[in-house]
């Protein structure tokens, strides 16, 4: 009974060990990616009013990803500031993170929020967020970071 006891429990410690291995990142980058935002420039969001693919001749590392821009300028801006310009929630879907789950954020579904952006899972998703986007924002802001464990 006490090797069944000791087995049992190694069994659990490894468990746990292999589930806290599994905590997503603070900056989604996708499965087979290091790229935040999709690759997408996050300055551009705010000066172009649209999404603007980034280059790698204009990058840098921050929380863990790589960050591209389509500018000089625009990165510059970007490392002044990168609070200000990284999308909220990590750039998880926004409406996912008020319903306390995580889903990837499409660079192409976005909105800019009280000078904030924010990113949803697909056009669908979007508009259900749209309806109400100051109640998903508090839900999201309830449940960040919290929703990553």
């Amino acid at each position: 009974m006490k090797r069944m006891t000791n087995i049992l429990f190694v069994f659990l410690s490894l468990m746990m060990f292999n589930l806290s291995a599994f905590a997503k990142s603070e900056i989604y980058t996708g499965t087979f990616s290091n790229k935040a935002v999709g690759g997408y420039d996050t300055v551009a969001y705010f000066t172009d009013g649209e999404p603007v693919k980034g280059s790698s001749d204009y990058q840098t590392e921050y929380k863990g990803a790589k960050w591209l821009f389509s500018s000089q300028e625009n990165l510059d801006v970007f490392l002044a500031d990168p609070d200000k310009y990284a999308p909220q929630y990590g750039g998880y879907c926004a409406w996912a993170v008020g319903h306390n789950i995580t889903a990837k954020g499409d660079p192409e579904q976005w909105k800019i929020v009280n000078d904030k952006l924010y990113l949803n899972y697909d056009a669908d998703i979007q508009s259900k967020w749209l309806q109400d986007p100051q109640k998903w924002i508090v839900e999201g802001d309830k449940n960040w970071p919290g929703v990553l464990k």
